[in-house]
């Protein structure tokens, strides 16, 4: 395998023994590797770094997207975690087909392996990496943001064991208030995506030890709240933006937070 480490450490320099097309077959396989040194290390730079700068051809990207797409049901769950990595970097960058939004959708509310990390394979973070992503997709112009929140509401409620313990819900919840700064969001699909969660936990009487789902989805809205109130930056070097419809959002998840717990 090429010595990512030194590439990195060349400021990203391309190899001149190789193909490009070489280097990125290594590299794609090398951001599904189990050991996480590989698959989290030089290797994730480089390619971040190259499809920054544009040094991997157009064509190229959008083969590497179509990988990535294919990767949601591999049956390592490294491997499918990381795609969503590798298709935000693609979408940042100005990549984006259709089909990459679909593979995305069946995926996100479909995984159940929601550990955060693990000791042997390392970062996995499907539902923060997956956030990352839903935001991409949320505020890129071909795609319906409403249909982002939808997806955000169910991966909410989901059914799982799994209590996020690496900051997920904070992942999740700054992807949806990002999300929800379109200008072209409806009030109305601003706060709809809330109603099916109202109606899956505003029901029963929560049981104690609250079940993982409802605490995961109970501190999720609990900072969206708090990110419509004061806006939300896309980065730490940009100022933050102000959520469409700020007033309906707070109210509404007000509201959905206050049936959760009374009930």
């Amino acid at each position: 395998m090429t010595d990512w480490n030194s590439v990195e450490a060349a400021d990203c320099a391309v190899p001149a023994d190789r193909p490009m097309d070489d280097l990125v077959s290594e590299l794609s396989r090398a951001l599904a590797d189990p050991d996480p040194l590989v698959r989290d290390g030089a290797p994730y730079a480089v390619l971040a770094t190259w499809i920054a700068r544009g040094t991997i051809g157009t064509s190229r990207r959008l083969e590497l997207g179509d990988e990535m797409a294919t990767r949601f049901t591999d049956p390592r769950v490294e491997a499918r975690t990381f795609a969503p990595l590798v298709l935000g970097m693609l979408v940042t960058a100005g990549d984006f087909k259709a089909g990459w939004v679909d593979s995305f959708e069946r995926w996100y509310p479909a995984e159940r392996d929601l550990r955060g990390h693990d000791g042997t394979l390392g970062w996995l973070h499907a539902v923060a990496h997956g956030a990352d992503l839903l935001a991409g997709f949320g505020r890129h112009p071909e795609v319906a943001p409403a249909r982002m929140l939808n997806l955000a509401a169910a991966r909410l409620t989901a059914p799982t064991d799994h209590v996020y313990d690496q900051l997920e819900d904070d992942r999740l919840a700054r992807a949806i208030a990002l999300v929800l700064t379109r200008s072209d969001l409806s009030e109305h699909d601003a706060v709809g995506w809330l109603d099916p969660i109202a109606d899956r936990f505003g029901s029963d009487r929560i049981s104690t030890p609250v079940p993982a789902h409802i605490s995961n989805c109970l501190r999720t809205l609990r900072l969206l709240h708090i990110l419509a109130d004061r806006g939300v930056r896309p980065t730490s070097e940009l100022p933050a933006e102000p959520l469409h419809h700020r007033d309906a959002v707070k109210s509404a998840t007000a509201a959905v937070l206050d049936r959760i717990v009374r009930r």
